[in-house]
Protein backbone atom coordinates (compact mmCIF):
# COMPACT_ATOMS: atom_id res chain seq x y z
CA UNK A 1 0.00 0.00 0.00
CA UNK A 2 1.66 3.23 -1.15
CA UNK A 3 1.17 6.60 0.50
CA UNK A 4 -0.65 7.73 -2.66
CA UNK A 5 -3.30 5.01 -2.57
CA UNK A 6 -5.69 7.11 -0.52
CA UNK A 7 -5.21 10.11 -2.78
CA UNK A 8 -5.88 8.03 -5.89
CA UNK A 9 -9.09 6.79 -4.27
CA UNK A 10 -10.20 10.37 -3.61
CA UNK A 11 -9.25 11.36 -7.16
CA UNK A 12 -11.33 8.48 -8.51
CA UNK A 13 -8.50 7.39 -10.79
CA UNK A 14 -5.76 4.75 -10.49
CA UNK A 15 -2.57 5.60 -12.34
CA UNK A 16 -0.88 3.08 -14.59
CA UNK A 17 2.34 5.08 -14.28
CA UNK A 18 2.38 6.43 -10.73
CA UNK A 19 5.31 8.72 -11.56
CA UNK A 20 2.92 10.93 -13.51
CA UNK A 21 1.03 11.64 -10.30
CA UNK A 22 4.28 12.17 -8.41
CA UNK A 23 5.37 14.75 -10.99
CA UNK A 24 1.99 16.49 -10.80
CA UNK A 25 2.52 16.91 -7.07
CA UNK A 26 6.08 18.25 -7.40
CA UNK A 27 6.52 21.99 -7.03
CA UNK A 28 9.36 23.80 -8.79
CA UNK A 29 10.98 24.52 -5.42
CA UNK A 30 12.05 20.84 -5.34
CA UNK A 31 14.33 21.33 -8.33
CA UNK A 32 14.55 18.89 -11.23
CA UNK A 33 11.38 17.79 -12.96
CA UNK A 34 8.35 19.64 -11.60
CA UNK A 35 4.67 20.11 -12.43
CA UNK A 36 4.78 23.40 -14.36
CA UNK A 37 4.48 21.82 -17.82
CA UNK A 38 1.66 19.62 -16.57
CA UNK A 39 -0.02 22.68 -15.11
CA UNK A 40 0.11 24.36 -18.53
CA UNK A 41 -1.52 21.35 -20.19
CA UNK A 42 -4.04 20.93 -17.39
CA UNK A 43 -5.17 24.54 -17.64
CA UNK A 44 -6.11 24.01 -21.29
CA UNK A 45 -7.82 20.72 -20.55
CA UNK A 46 -9.80 22.14 -17.66
CA UNK A 47 -11.10 25.04 -19.72
CA UNK A 48 -12.06 22.71 -22.57
CA UNK A 49 -13.76 20.11 -20.37
CA UNK A 50 -15.67 22.59 -18.23
CA UNK A 51 -16.58 24.51 -21.38
CA UNK A 52 -17.90 21.31 -22.97
CA UNK A 53 -19.95 20.44 -19.88
CA UNK A 54 -21.46 23.93 -19.70
CA UNK A 55 -22.20 23.98 -23.45
CA UNK A 56 -24.10 20.69 -23.30
CA UNK A 57 -25.86 21.47 -20.03
CA UNK A 58 -27.04 24.99 -20.91
CA UNK A 59 -28.26 25.09 -24.54
CA UNK A 60 -29.98 28.47 -24.09
CA UNK A 61 -26.99 30.39 -22.70
CA UNK A 62 -25.05 32.65 -25.06
CA UNK A 63 -21.27 32.89 -25.28
CA UNK A 64 -21.01 35.61 -22.65
CA UNK A 65 -23.04 33.67 -20.09
CA UNK A 66 -21.08 30.47 -20.72
CA UNK A 67 -17.78 32.33 -20.40
CA UNK A 68 -18.78 33.85 -17.07
CA UNK A 69 -19.90 30.48 -15.74
CA UNK A 70 -16.67 28.84 -16.82
CA UNK A 71 -14.59 31.58 -15.22
CA UNK A 72 -16.46 31.07 -11.96
CA UNK A 73 -15.61 27.35 -11.99
CA UNK A 74 -11.98 27.36 -13.10
CA UNK A 75 -10.78 30.28 -10.96
CA UNK A 76 -8.14 29.81 -8.29
CA UNK A 77 -10.57 29.94 -5.36
CA UNK A 78 -12.63 27.06 -6.78
CA UNK A 79 -9.58 24.97 -7.61
CA UNK A 80 -7.91 25.38 -4.23
CA UNK A 81 -11.21 24.48 -2.51
CA UNK A 82 -11.25 21.31 -4.61
CA UNK A 83 -7.62 20.63 -3.68
CA UNK A 84 -8.52 20.86 0.00
CA UNK A 85 -11.44 18.46 -0.42
CA UNK A 86 -9.04 16.04 -2.07
CA UNK A 87 -6.53 16.68 0.76
CA UNK A 88 -3.69 17.40 -1.68
CA UNK A 89 -1.62 19.47 0.74
CA UNK A 90 0.13 16.64 2.61
CA UNK A 91 1.07 14.99 -0.69
CA UNK A 92 2.70 18.03 -2.33
CA UNK A 93 6.44 17.71 -2.87
CA UNK A 94 7.94 21.06 -1.90
CA UNK A 95 11.42 22.38 -1.32
CA UNK A 96 12.39 22.85 2.30
CA UNK A 97 11.99 26.63 2.36
CA UNK A 98 8.63 26.46 0.56
CA UNK A 99 7.34 23.84 2.99
CA UNK A 100 8.52 25.80 6.02
CA UNK A 101 6.69 28.87 4.73
CA UNK A 102 3.41 26.94 4.48
CA UNK A 103 3.44 26.22 0.75
CA UNK A 104 1.28 23.13 1.21
CA UNK A 105 -1.55 25.48 2.23
CA UNK A 106 -0.96 28.22 -0.37
CA UNK A 107 -3.92 28.71 -2.69
CA UNK A 108 -1.89 29.18 -5.87
CA UNK A 109 0.18 26.03 -5.30
CA UNK A 110 -2.92 23.95 -4.53
CA UNK A 111 -4.79 25.25 -7.58
CA UNK A 112 -1.80 24.58 -9.84
CA UNK A 113 -1.57 21.02 -8.51
CA UNK A 114 -5.20 20.33 -9.46
CA UNK A 115 -4.50 21.38 -13.05
CA UNK A 116 -1.30 19.33 -13.12
CA UNK A 117 -3.11 16.22 -11.85
CA UNK A 118 -5.78 16.56 -14.53
CA UNK A 119 -3.03 16.68 -17.15
CA UNK A 120 -1.33 13.66 -15.58
CA UNK A 121 -4.60 11.71 -15.79
CA UNK A 122 -4.96 12.71 -19.45
CA UNK A 123 -1.44 11.53 -20.29
CA UNK A 124 -1.88 8.33 -18.29
CA UNK A 125 -5.40 7.31 -19.32
CA UNK A 126 -6.50 9.47 -22.23
CA UNK A 127 -9.07 12.17 -22.84
CA UNK A 128 -12.09 10.19 -21.61
CA UNK A 129 -10.37 9.48 -18.29
CA UNK A 130 -9.62 13.18 -17.88
CA UNK A 131 -13.20 14.08 -18.76
CA UNK A 132 -14.64 11.61 -16.25
CA UNK A 133 -12.35 12.86 -13.49
CA UNK A 134 -13.13 16.50 -14.24
CA UNK A 135 -16.88 15.90 -14.26
CA UNK A 136 -16.66 13.95 -10.99
CA UNK A 137 -14.67 16.69 -9.25
CA UNK A 138 -17.01 19.46 -10.42
CA UNK A 139 -20.30 17.55 -10.22
CA UNK A 140 -21.73 19.59 -7.34
CA UNK A 141 -20.66 22.92 -8.84
CA UNK A 142 -22.12 22.02 -12.24
CA UNK A 143 -25.39 21.03 -10.57
CA UNK A 144 -25.73 24.33 -8.69
CA UNK A 145 -24.70 26.96 -11.20
CA UNK A 146 -25.45 30.61 -10.35
CA UNK A 147 -27.36 33.00 -12.56
CA UNK A 148 -24.84 34.14 -15.22
CA UNK A 149 -26.12 37.72 -14.88
CA UNK A 150 -25.02 37.75 -11.23
CA UNK A 151 -21.46 36.92 -12.33
CA UNK A 152 -20.97 40.11 -14.29
CA UNK A 153 -18.46 42.41 -12.61
CA UNK A 154 -19.89 45.60 -11.05
CA UNK A 155 -18.38 47.94 -13.66
CA UNK A 156 -20.05 45.96 -16.46
CA UNK A 157 -23.38 45.85 -14.62
CA UNK A 158 -23.28 49.61 -13.96
CA UNK A 159 -22.40 50.29 -17.60
CA UNK A 160 -25.26 48.13 -18.88
CA UNK A 161 -27.70 49.70 -16.42
CA UNK A 162 -26.79 53.19 -17.64
CA UNK A 163 -26.77 52.24 -21.33
CA UNK A 164 -30.22 50.66 -21.03
CA UNK A 165 -31.45 54.11 -19.96
CA UNK A 166 -29.49 56.01 -22.63
CA UNK A 167 -27.30 57.61 -20.01
CA UNK A 168 -23.63 58.54 -20.20
CA UNK A 169 -20.99 56.18 -18.87
CA UNK A 170 -19.31 56.94 -15.52
CA UNK A 171 -15.79 58.19 -14.96
CA UNK A 172 -13.32 56.45 -12.65
CA UNK A 173 -10.55 58.29 -10.85
CA UNK A 174 -8.01 57.27 -8.22
CA UNK A 175 -8.24 59.93 -5.52
CA UNK A 176 -5.59 58.46 -3.24
CA UNK A 177 -2.86 55.80 -3.24
CA UNK A 178 -0.80 55.15 -0.15
CA UNK A 179 1.28 52.56 1.65
CA UNK A 180 4.47 50.64 0.83
CA UNK A 181 4.83 48.97 -2.61
CA UNK A 182 3.94 45.51 -1.27
CA UNK A 183 0.85 46.79 0.57
CA UNK A 184 -0.65 49.63 -1.41
CA UNK A 185 -4.09 51.01 -0.67
CA UNK A 186 -6.14 52.70 -3.37
CA UNK A 187 -9.18 54.94 -3.04
CA UNK A 188 -11.20 55.05 -6.26
CA UNK A 189 -14.17 57.24 -7.13
CA UNK A 190 -16.92 56.40 -9.60
CA UNK A 191 -18.72 59.53 -10.82
CA UNK A 192 -21.71 60.00 -13.09
CA UNK A 193 -21.26 62.66 -15.78
CA UNK A 194 -24.96 63.43 -16.16
CA UNK A 195 -25.91 63.58 -12.48
CA UNK A 196 -24.29 64.51 -9.15
CA UNK A 197 -24.11 60.97 -7.77
CA UNK A 198 -20.75 59.38 -7.03
CA UNK A 199 -19.29 56.66 -4.82
CA UNK A 200 -15.88 55.86 -3.38
CA UNK A 201 -14.24 52.62 -2.23
CA UNK A 202 -10.92 51.51 -0.81
CA UNK A 203 -9.08 48.30 -1.75
CA UNK A 204 -5.65 46.78 -2.17
CA UNK A 205 -5.63 47.33 -5.93
CA UNK A 206 -6.93 50.00 -8.27
CA UNK A 207 -9.10 47.47 -10.09
CA UNK A 208 -10.79 46.22 -6.95
CA UNK A 209 -11.34 49.73 -5.65
CA UNK A 210 -13.01 50.75 -8.92
CA UNK A 211 -15.18 47.62 -8.91
CA UNK A 212 -16.34 48.27 -5.37
CA UNK A 213 -17.05 51.92 -6.14
CA UNK A 214 -19.13 50.87 -9.14
CA UNK A 215 -21.00 48.37 -6.97
CA UNK A 216 -21.84 51.05 -4.42
CA UNK A 217 -22.99 53.52 -7.04
CA UNK A 218 -25.14 50.92 -8.80
CA UNK A 219 -26.71 49.92 -5.50
CA UNK A 220 -27.51 53.57 -4.77
CA UNK A 221 -29.04 54.07 -8.22
CA UNK A 222 -31.21 50.92 -8.12
CA UNK A 223 -32.41 51.65 -4.60
CA UNK A 224 -33.48 55.14 -5.54
CA UNK A 225 -35.41 54.52 -8.74
CA UNK A 226 -38.58 56.63 -8.62
CA UNK A 227 -41.72 54.50 -8.30
CA UNK A 228 -44.69 55.23 -10.50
Amino acid sequence: MTTLDGLQTRLGYRFVDLQRLVQALTHRSMGGIDNERLEFLGDGLLNALIGEALYLQNPRHDEGALSRLRSSLVREATLCALARRLDLGPHLRLGESERKSGGQRRDSILADAVEAILAAIYLDGGFDAARQSCHRWFADALATLPDPEALKDPKTRLQEWLQSRNRALPVYTVVDASGPPHRRTFVARCTLTDAPQQAEATAGSRRHAEQQAAERLLQHLTENIPHA
